[in-house]
C-alpha cells in the first residue's frame, strides 16, 4: 500500500490533515483515558474502529498519537497488535514505522515540508514540534 497515496486519498475526503476531525465523519470511538505506560493504541472490536488516547498527552501529542493511531486502522485494520507484543515473539515495529509514517504524512502537507527547503532535518524539527526521526522519515 502506498501510505502517500491513501493519506492524500483522505485528506481530500475529509478536507482536513487534523485527525479529530478526520474521525469524526468515520466510524471511529475516541477513547481518552489515563493509560499508563501507553500513549495510545488501536483496537478493531466487534466491526468497531477504536482509539484510545492518554488523556493527559499535550495537545500536539495528542494530534500526534492520534494520526499514528489512525495509520493503523488504515494499514493493519485486523492485526492486534496488543495480542502480538504481548503473547508472541512477532516483531511489531515495522507495523509502528508505518504508523508513524502514516501521521507524519498527514500531519505535514507537501506544501508545508516544501516551504522548508532551506532548512536542515534539527530545523525542521524544532520549528513544527516533531522529533528529527520523524522528519527525515517524512523527508523520504
Amino acid at each position: 500500500m502506498d501510505i502517500s497515496r491513501e493519506v492524500n486519498s483522505l485528506v481530500r475526503r475529509y478536507q482536513t490533515r487534523n485527525p479529530f476531525e478526520m474521525i469524526q465523519g468515520m466510524n471511529v470511538i475516541l477513547v481518552s483515558c489515563p493509560l499508563s505506560g501507553v500513549r495510545g493504541f488501536y483496537q478493531y472490536f466487534q466491526r468497531n474502529n477504536i482509539i484510545y488516547i492518554d488523556e493527559n498527552l499535550p495537545e500536539h501529542e495528542k494530534l500526534f498519537v492520534c494520526a499514528h493511531e489512525l495509520g493503523h486502522m488504515f494499514l493493519h485494520k485486523k492485526s492486534n497488535a496488543i495480542f502480538m507484543d504481548t503473547r508472541t515473539h512477532f516483531n511489531t515495529s515495522k507495523f509502528e514505522a508505518e504508523a508513524d509514517k502514516f501521521a507524519i504524512q498527514l500531519l505535514l502537507s507537501d506544501d508545508l515540508i516544501n516551504s522548508y527547503k532551506e532548512h536542515n532535518i534539527e530545523q525542521i524539527s524544532r520549528i513544527t514540534g516533531y522529533n528529527e526521526r520523524l522528519i527525515k522519515l517524512r523527508m523520504m
